[in-house]
C-alpha cells in the first residue's frame, strides 16, 4: 500500500469567520473554499490553546501543552529553551517510518540550538525561530528586554540566511512548492505554519488593492489572509503537478482565534483592535471562550475522504497526531500518553470517536467541554479583558456563542465539571513531573 503524503498547513491568529467557506463575505479565499469543497470542513474544531507556542507543542506532539511544559508564549532571544528533548514530534516519528519531513514556515517552540525544528525530526527547515517577525525586513522586535537590539530571524536549517525585502508569506510559499517538487515521489510530512495574518500588519499593496472599500484594520487583515490563500493554492497546484494530490492528506487549522491586542495597529492607536472576526462566537486570542479557541478546520485526502463534508463532530489539535501515524503504518508510542484520538473515520466511515472530555488550561483559565456542556473557570475575552463572572456555564447546541451563563441553574453540573477540569490540571503536572 502506498504510504500518503502529509501537509500540515497552519495559519496564526485566524479568526473562524475569516474564510469564505466559514461565512465571510468580505474576505475571498478561493484556494481555502475549494479545499474545503474537495474533503471535510469541521465546525467544532479546537485549538488545544488560545496563543502561538503550546498550541504548536499540542498540535507536533498530539498531548496537551501543559504536558510538554510549554503552556505560555516562548521569548525570541537567541538563548530561549523551548520544546523538550523528551518530547517526540509527529515529525520525529513519521521519520522512522520513511517519511522526508519538512518545516517551511513560523515554529516558536525555542530559539537555543537544542529547541529548534532539525533536532525535533525536521530534516529540513526554512523560517523563523520566534513569535512574530516584520514581514520584509524578517527581524524580531517584540518583548526584547532593555538594551536587547533587534534580532533578524530568518533561518535554512541551522544557517542563518538573508532575503531583505522579500514578503514572507510568499517565500514560504515558495520554499513549501520546492520541498513537494524535490521530494514527489517518496512519502514526505511538509509542515508550513505561516505567520499569517499574525501582526505586525504587513500586506503587499497588489493585495491591498483587492480589497479598497473595507475600512483599514479589515482591509489589511483581508489582504494579508488573501496572500496566505494564494499560497495555499500554489501549494495545491504543486501537489496536482507531481501527481502526489490523490495521496496526499492536507490539513488546514488556525493555532488560535483573532487577535484584539493594539500593537495590530501601526499608527500607535491603544484601542482595541478588531480587523479579525470570530465569527458568531465570543472571545478572542488569549481567551477559553470559543472565538479564542474554536478555529476553521479542514481536511482533503481524495484517495480517502469523499468530498463535499461538513463534519460537526468535535475535534481538536492532538488528534492529528494519531491520525497520521496510522496512516503511515506506525503505531502511537508506549512510552507516553498521548491525548488525541484517530480522527480519519469520522470522515471516511462517518463514525463516532468514543465519548471524552477536552479541557483547556491558560494563564490561570481553566475550561472543559463534556458533550454539549462547556465550563471556563477566571475566564478572559482577550489578553486584557477579564470576563464577567468567575465561572462560566454554557449549552453549547444551544448558545454556541456562549452568550448565556447557565452555572446558577446548574450547580450540580458545575461542581462536577470544576472537580472534573481542576483533577485533570493537578494529574498533568504531576505526571509531567514524574516523566
Amino acid at each position: 500500500m502506498v504510504k500518503p503524503n502529509f501537509v500540515v498547513i497552519y495559519a496564526d491568529d485566524l479568526g473562524y469567520g475569516d474564510l469564505g467557506c466559514y461565512g465571510s463575505d468580505v474576505i475571498q479565499t478561493p484556494h481555502l473554499d475549494q479545499l474545503a469543497a474537495q474533503g471535510a470542513r469541521f465546525t467544532q474544531w479546537y485549538s488545544n490553546c488560545p496563543v502561538c507556542s503550546p498550541s504548536r507543542a499540542a498540535l507536533l506532539t498530539g498531548r496537551y501543552p501543559v504536558r510538554t511544559g510549554i503552556t505560555s508564549i516562548l521569548g525570541g532571544r537567541r538563548t530561549t529553551p523551548g520544546l523538550p528533548a523528551r518530547e517526540v514530534t509527529v515529525a520525529k516519528h513519521l521519520q522512522t517510518l520513511g517519511y522526508t519531513t519538512g518545516i517551511m514556515g513560523k515554529w516558536h517552540l525555542g530559539v537555543a540550538p537544542a529547541s529548534r525544528p532539525n533536532a525535533h525530526g525536521f530534516t529540513e527547515f526554512f523560517g523563523f525561530l520566534a513569535g512574530a517577525v516584520d514581514y520584509y525586513s524578517h527581524i524580531y522586535y517584540y518583548g526584547l528586554p532593555g538594551g536587547i537590539d533587534p534580532i533578524h530571524d530568518l533561518w535554512h536549517n541551522e544557517q542563518e540566511v538573508w532575503w531583505n525585502g522579500q514578503y514572507l508569506t510568499e517565500l514560504l510559499t515558495e520554499r513549501a512548492v520546492q520541498f513537494i517538487e524535490h521530494h514527489a515521489g517518496q512519502p514526505f510530512f511538509l509542515y508550513l505554519p505561516y505567520n499569517a495574518p499574525h501582526w505586525p500588519m504587513h500586506a503587499p499593496k497588489s493585495y491591498l488593492e483587492r480589497f479598497r472599500e473595507l475600512p483599514a484594520e479589515r482591509r489589511i487583515m483581508a489582504a494579508m489572509i488573501a496572500a496566505m490563500d494564494d499560497g495555499v493554492g500554489a501549494v495545491l497546484d504543486a501537489l496536482a503537478r507531481t501527481g502526489c494530490a490523490e495521496d496526499t492528506l492536507v490539513f488546514f487549522s488556525s493555532d488560535n482565534g483573532p487577535s484584539a491586542e493594539a500593537r495590530n495597529f501601526l499608527d500607535g492607536q491603544e484601542d482595541p483592535y478588531y480587523g479579525g472576526s470570530a465569527g458568531i462566537f465570543q472571545g478572542y486570542k488569549y481567551s477559553l471562550f470559543e472565538g479564542g479557541i474554536r478555529e476553521p478546520a479542514i481536511l482533503r485526502y481524495p484517495a480517502r475522504v469523499s468530498a463535499g463534508q461538513v463534519c460537526e463532530q468535535v475535534g481538536m489539535m492532538v488528534d492529528l497526531y494519531p491520525t497520521l501515524i496510522h496512516l503511515a503504518g506506525g503505531t502511537p508510542p508506549q512510552d507516553r500518553l498521548l491525548d488525541g484520538y484517530d480522527i480519519l473515520p469520522m470522515v471516511t466511515e462517518g463514525a463516532s470517536i468514543p465519548p471524552r472530555q477536552i479541557f483547556w488550561e491558560y494563564a490561570g483559565q481553566l475550561a472543559v467541554r463534556q458533550g454539549n456542556w462547556k465550563l471556563i473557570l477566571n475566564g478572559r475575552l482577550d489578553g486584557e479583558r477579564l470576563a464577567p463572572d468567575v465561572v462560566h456555564l454554557s449549552d453549547l447546541d444551544h448558545d454556541p456563542a456562549e452568550r448565556m451563563n447557565l452555572k446558577d441553574q446548574y450547580p450540580q453540573l458545575v461542581a462536577q465539571l470544576k472537580r472534573d477540569v481542576e483533577a485533570w490540571y493537578q494529574g498533568c503536572l504531576l505526571h509531567t513531573a514524574q516523566e
